[in-house]
């Protein structure tokens, strides 16, 4: 039997290509153009292809000065923000559904006022607080501010899924003789793994492309990341088109290879979370 064609379901289908195709272009003319000489940047005709293939953008930005330290202050920033985060509001987490006290609603009201405030707006206190605590121009205090953006959503999000898993799984398990420590590694986490994978990349995300913080926090410049890295091919004599494209096509590929690993389990979290609560 040939299946029917809806109109409507042709018509959806096409609008979503459409969106689709817009949606990625400048990701698609973003790596275009990084492959392109410096000519042909600037040139009033555009070309759609990158021929012939030039390399020349990406040795321009890899040789750009400091490159190999800010990589590594990205690095080493975002592993622990990423670590810190998800250990902490794994156990806050926890906290909030297993156990009852005073003020848990409160402090889960707390979380999402704290969310909505923009960021920028905390740039200040956030610079006061950390000079008091001689913390300015360290990567510590980096890591420690991105922590304090993305504890409230992390917590929440991991909320909802061990709010989702009934208690009695971990009752069951010391009745029969494990200790906490063994049920929350044997159950709680293979069974919250989603969750912590769509927390870690909120996380991920957050602190490898913040500037503003990174730039307004450090003072030596050896302690500087990969976004103000990128911000230094703009000058005051003009902008290097090619390495500023070729350096953010190497800045996005970290989140593109993060995200291919683990998109499965991306999508199988959120959604998850969206359902519980």
């Amino acid at each position: 039997m040939t299946r029917r064609v809806r109109p409507g379901r042709v018509a959806l289908n096409a609008g979503t290509l459409v969106f689709c195709a817009i949606w990625l272009f400048p990701v698609y003319w973003m790596v275009n153009t990084a492959f392109k000489p410096a000519g042909d940047i600037v040139a009033p005709t555009p070309r759609f292809l990158p021929f012939p293939l030039s390399l020349a953008n990406f040795a321009d930005a890899v040789h750009k000065p400091h490159f190999a330290s800010y990589a590594l202050n990205s690095v080493i920033v975002t592993g622990v923000v990423v670590t810190l985060s998800i250990v902490v509001a794994f156990l806050a987490a926890t906290a909030l559904t297993r156990f009852r006290f005073f003020g848990r609603r409160g402090f889960l009201v707390g979380i999402l006022v704290i969310q909505m405030i923009p960021g920028p707006a905390l740039l200040i206190p956030l610079f006061l607080s950390l000079k008091s605590l001689d913390m300015l121009d360290t990567l510590l205090g980096l890591m420690v501010t991105y922590s304090a953006f993305v504890l409230p959503l992390t917590i929440w999000v991991l909320r909802g899924f061990l709010h989702g898993i009934p208690v009695e799984l971990e009752e069951a398990a010391m009745v029969d003789g494990a200790d906490r420590f063994t049920v929350i590694r044997r159950i709680l986490l293979p069974l919250v793994m989603p969750g912590i994978i769509a927390a870690s990349v909120f996380s991920f995300i957050v602190a490898w492309n913040d500037y503003i913080y990174a730039y307004v926090m450090m003072k030596d410049q050896s302690r500087y990341t990969l976004p103000v890295w990128l911000a230094s091919f703009s000058t005051n004599i003009g902008v290097d088109y090619g390495g500023l494209i070729a350096g953010s096509t190497l800045f996005a590929l970290p989140i593109v290879v993060f995200f291919m690993l683990i998109q499965r389990r991306l999508v199988a979290g959120m959604t998850a979370g969206a359902v519980k609560g």
